[in-house]
């Protein structure tokens, strides 16, 4: 398949009338839907501004490559639009685009298309190519331009046989677009420079032109130009530069000429000298620390929300068969079948504080971390320490909890990574030996004793803070829940949105067993709202929302109801100045109301399927609906009138 079994004449726009970004997208998709290529563009729409809201596919240079894999694709298909004015589009290099190539996939599609669209990224590239687009006369002038099954390349003719040589790896999150863009700028900068690149990409059909062991002892230098994670322990021991794939696009020159460098740095993979990647990566400490702790996080989660639902159950169970008052301390576990529940649950949010310090650990140190971060977490949350060690032990375990595993997942990788500069001087040979005996004995051992003595004050900031949202009511509980509620609605999924939730996950280890937590309760309810506002201001401003969005408002009340706040994204995207502030109203008043009525919830996720197990079933809804009504109604009242 080439690009011209993709690029519908059909399709293409020569003199594309929109101005802004969400217009510009709409028409094109408006060519796609009224030439068969794909059954609904409301649907398609959303999978775009999901795809941006990743990062713009506005590639610089004046091009852009909006593309979604999507099941409201019924044909594969490049829709092609030239702008005459330039639409302002958020690209790489903030300057206005001025050729659209939306590329349109079917969910089910096999990877035959994928080579095309890669050669697509590689016209582009071609000295004058796009100047050849911005004259076309016809549809089918632009058509006739991508003739051929090759794309005509000369690269590498001119370079000298004893020039240097480098290679390189490039990888976007959907390995459509940006992947085969950034290979090309890289070919095409190492022949300006004269010099040899053997380029791989790992692109969404999988490894192309993959590097041997050949090509990596030969080359100078490594260029790791990604935004998703590729195989890096084979260039243990060599010259790396590791970079966004955006920077492959943009700035080919410079990464060519830093990987050439003598003083570019050597990479070295995990369990050999010194630390792995991690520190070519760039981060500022604020976000390696984010980065860090939501690997934990994201790990941990699956357990917190299927051990608290199962731990959830059992308590609703017992409630719902009765429980003499004399035996309510057994509540979760008076009936058999509860008591089944509680024991399932229970063993799933036994994991829950190693698994999160586990991956902590394993985030900054990679594979020798994890053990130490397990083991971490699983002293926070027994509560030893130095005090209750032996026979004389004088004092109760006291578990840190939540806090006691996050720090002891930083410290856990910390020292492997001490240990890791330590060993760096060791032969190579003991390479083995130091993975499988060395990092995990030493790396257990330094990091228990350390977390006998920090379990203390960590214990002790612990229950200060549960003992300080336990006693939270009236107006200190509103207040925070409305903090909370308003947090979710920020960037819906995005750092702020997070830790609201994480703190309200872990809030609620320590609560299950008084009836949950007011602060994840204000947190799931905050999240709902958003979506729900959708709803709300589709149908109370119709004449300010186009038959599509008012569709999508439809879907937004699954959506909220189910507590994912995601689904507000391609409203809030499109016009965020607006829709923004309006969420945040809403979602602040619903936690407002639900941490000042004082309501617990014992799950961590679930929106409406787990109403039964919030303490005020009818005033939870009643607060969700509330701050809906309010966020939508503001929204609508902001919002302009498509035109």
């Amino acid at each position: 398949m080439n690009i011209q079994d993709l690029l519908a004449p059909e399709v293409m726009i020569l003199d594309l009338q929109a101005t802004t970004k969400r217009a510009a997208l709409k028409e094109i998709i408006a060519s796609l839907y009224n030439a068969g290529k794909i059954r609904d563009e409301q649907e398609f729409l959303e999978g775009i501004l999901a795809r941006e809201a990743q990062t713009t596919t506005g590639l610089g240079e004046g091009i852009a490559m909006p593309h979604s894999k999507n099941a409201a694709v019924i044909t594969p298909t490049i829709a092609f639009a030239r702008s005459g004015k330039g639409v302002d589009y958020d690209s790489l290099d903030g300057q206005p685009v001025e050729l659209f190539f939306m590329i349109a996939v079917p969910t089910d599609a096999n990877d035959t298309h994928l080579q095309a669209l890669a050669n697509l990224s590689r016209y582009l590239l071609q000295d004058g190519f796009m100047a050849k687009l911005k004259t076309a006369p016809t549809s089918q002038a632009v058509w006739d331009l991508f003739a051929g099954d090759e794309v005509p390349t000369t690269l590498g003719s001119h370079v000298a046989a004893d020039a240097p040589y480098l290679v390189a790896v490039t990888a976007c999150t959907t390995g459509i677009a940006h992947t085969y863009m950034a290979e090309e700028a890289l070919k095409k900068e190492a022949e300006k420079l004269g010099v040899h690149i053997k380029v791989e990409t790992n692109g969404a059909s999988g490894v192309g032109n993959r590097l041997t062991p050949e090509d990596i002892a030969n080359a100078q230098g490594v260029i790791v130009a990604a935004d998703k994670k590729v195989e890096m322990q084979r260039f243990d021991g060599k010259r790396l530069i590791k970079r966004p794939v955006a920077d492959g696009i943009r700035k080919p020159d410079e990464l060519i000429d830093l990987a050439l460098r003598d003083e570019a740095p050597v990479f070295h993979a995990a369990g050999s000298e010194t630390p792995s990647d991690n520190h070519t990566q760039d981060l500022s400490v604020g976000k390696a620390f984010y980065q860090h702790l939501m690997s934990g996080v994201s790990s941990m989660l699956p357990f917190v929300i299927g051990g608290g639902i199962a731990i959830a159950l059992a308590f609703l169970i017992d409630q719902s068969l009765g429980v003499p008052h004399d035996q309510l301390a057994s509540l979760g576990t008076y009936h058999p079948i509860a008591a089944f529940f509680k024991q399932i649950g229970g063993a799933a949010f036994g994991f829950m504080l190693p698994v999160l310090a586990g991956y902590i650990a394993y985030s900054i140190a990679e594979k020798p971390g994890l053990v130490a971060g397990f083991v971490a977490g699983e002293i926070a949350a027994t509560g030893y320490n130095i005090y209750n060690v032996g026979l004389d032990a004088t004092h109760a375990p006291i578990p840190s909890g939540f806090l006691g595993a996050l720090v002891g997942g930083f410290l856990a990788g910390g020292i492997m990574l001490l240990l890791k500069s330590a060993f760096k001087k060791l032969p190579k040979s003991l390479d083995g030996i130091k993975s499988i005996l060395f990092y995990p004995v030493l790396g257990v051992i330094l990091t228990g004793f350390a977390m006998l003595i920090i379990n203390i004050p960590m214990s002790a900031i612990n229950s200060g803070l549960n003992n300080f949202l336990a006693g939270l009511n009236g107006t200190n509980a509103l207040l925070l829940g409305a903090l909370l509620g308003g947090m979710m609605a920020v960037d819906m999924g995005g750092p702020i949105n997070k830790a609201a939730y994480v703190f309200g996950t872990g809030t609620l280890a320590a609560t299950v067993a008084t009836g949950g937590s007011v602060v994840m309760a204000a947190v799931m309810a905050g999240g709902m709202v958003p979506p729900l506002a959708i709803f709300v201001a589709t149908l109370l401003f119709k004449n300010k929302f186009e038959v599509k969005d008012r569709e999508a408002g439809l879907t937004n009340i699954v959506m909220g109801l189910s507590f994912i706040t995601e689904g507000a994204i391609p409203f809030a995207a499109a016009d965020p100045v607006r829709a923004i502030p309006s969420f945040v109203v809403g979602s602040a008043l619903t936690g407002g109301i639900v941490g000042g009525l004082g309501i617990k919830l014992l799950a961590p996720h679930g929106g409406i399927f787990v109403i039964a197990l919030t303490s005020q079933p009818v005033m939870y809804l009643v607060a969700v609906l509330i701050g809906a009504l309010v966020s939508g109604v503001i929204y609508g009242l902001l919002k302009r009138k498509e035109a």
